[in-house]
């Protein structure tokens, strides 16, 4: 025990196991658990740098990489293409997680939609029933006391179908966000609230960091991936192709992934931007009306603000906004309604 300890608070070695330990413990709800690895200051120090790189990362500006624009049709294209399938599922994993890529061949079939009942979220394999949607994954942030939120008020924007459903600041307040415009271009990083409008965004939420962009990937180690959890994260490709990763974690079978991680499987499915979505117990993937992966609440799914949802037609989804009318300030995401 006195060897292993020397070890483990002494060495090089040992000391990037802890760090490890001690970010996969700030992801949970025993954050404070990590002083007992690294201390309160190292802890404080560490969670404010980590913030620090996410503002970072969402500044730097994307250069439009992704090209959506129909191919030109020329004499000899005679033969059309077979149909591409909307919605591709396949299993991904590595050395300490198991999960899927769900793969969205066009980005404007994606809508986000939020609950139909005041003062209370909803889960995603209800979200995907009640509106005929072929998929769907957990969207943004929430505010969630004590992590026994009642999953009804997000944290920064939404946007569905266009329009602003729930803005936490002003139009010129900043905010992250992980969107699609008008054109079906993955929208991700620091943005103005004016802006997203004048760029045309249709869907977002609020979420960070991204950790992709033009096609580079901004997470530059393991020891960089902000812990071992559970996640949720979203890409796009040069052809405008959507990409999600939900991994499991925190249970045997999988016990979870870094940023890292997600970046590498992205990457190596030829990702241009990416940007990280609510993970933890949230993570979710509903696929034909079945959940797809294993969440890891020993509840099941989680009561959520938002989600992804893939659609054949969103054009004739409605979603109703909760959220018109309501004090914000006066939302109590603690009580739950009956």
């Amino acid at each position: 025990m006195i060897l292993f300890t020397c070890w483990f608070y002494l060495t090089a070695s040992g000391s990037k196991i802890r760090y490890v330990l001690a970010d996969t413990l700030i992801t949970t709800q025993h954050r404070d658990w990590a002083k007992y690895l690294i201390g309160s200051d190292q802890l404080n120090e560490r969670v404010k740098n980590y913030w620090a790189s996410f503002e970072q990362m969402g500044e730097v500006r994307d250069k439009g990489l992704v090209k959506l624009e129909p191919q030109p049709v020329t004499e000899t294209a005679v033969v059309k293409p077979p149909p591409v399938e909307l919605v591709k599922v396949e299993a991904i994993s590595g050395p300490n997680f198991k999960g899927f890529l769900m793969t969205i061949s066009d980005p404007k079939k994606l809508k986000i939609v939020v609950p139909n009942k005041v003062g209370m979220g909803e889960k995603v394999s209800s979200m995907v029933k009640r509106t005929g949607a072929i998929a769907g994954v957990n969207g943004g942030g929430f505010i969630d006391p004590e992590w026994k939120g009642n999953g009804f008020q997000p944290e920064g924007i939404v946007i569905s179908g266009g329009q602003i459903y729930y803005n936490d600041g002003t139009l010129e307040s900043t905010q992250q966000v992980v969107g699609i415009d008008k054109d079906g271009r993955m929208v991700a990083g620091k943005y103005k609230v004016s802006e997203l409008l004048k760029m045309g965004v249709q869907e977002a939420v609020s979420f960070s960091p991204r950790f992709i962009v033009n096609g580079e990937g901004l997470v530059k180690s393991q020891a960089d991936g902000w812990g071992i959890a559970p996640r949720t994260a979203m890409a796009q490709t040069k052809d405008g192709s959507i990409l999600f990763a939900i991994v499991d974690g925190r249970q045997k079978h999988s016990i979870g992934a870094t940023l890292y991680d997600i970046q590498e499987i992205f990457l190596s499915h030829g990702a241009i931007t990416a940007a990280n979505l609510d993970g933890g117990a949230s993570s979710v993937l509903v696929h034909n009306n079945e959940i797809v992966n294993k969440p890891s609440s020993q509840y099941g799914e989680r009561y959520l603000p938002t989600a992804w949802l893939a659609f054949d037609n969103p054009q004739d989804v409605h979603v109703a906004n909760i959220w018109a009318g309501l004090d914000i300030n006066k939302i109590d995401p603690s009580k739950w309604m009956k």
